[in-house]
């Protein structure tokens, strides 16, 4: 199963240009571009995935979309590749994972 960086469209313009705009020590918050809205996504506990990972993409920029793990905390989600993302995976802890977004500011 490949593994893609998160890619995730802004809650009031759906532009994908959005930017992660602080540190994990910090929170989580993610800027559109295009518009100025802030967000920060976060993500809940749907499963184990019990295969294989593939290899974790490198080389990702730091402002690349990141949400932290519902059950270690840590900011490596990545999408699970096969055709339709639709589901997500810590790299760290292999929980399944399905993102969302709050605390959203309207830019």
């Amino acid at each position: 199963m490949a593994l893609a960086p998160l890619v995730i469209a802004c809650p009031q313009c759906g532009s994908t240009e959005v930017f992660y705009s602080c540190e994990p020590k910090c929170c989580f918050n993610h800027v559109c571009n295009h518009c100025r809205t802030t967000f920060e996504p976060y993500t809940e506990l749907a499963g184990e995935f019990a295969g294989e990972l593939g290899p974790i993409p490198e080389d990702l920029d730091c402002t690349t979309p990141t949400a932290p793990c519902a059950r270690c905390g840590e900011p490596k989600v990545f999408a699970l590749s096969d055709g339709k993302i639709s589901q997500f995976v810590c790299a760290s802890c292999k929980a399944l994972l399905t993102l969302a977004l709050g605390e959203i500011a309207p830019g």
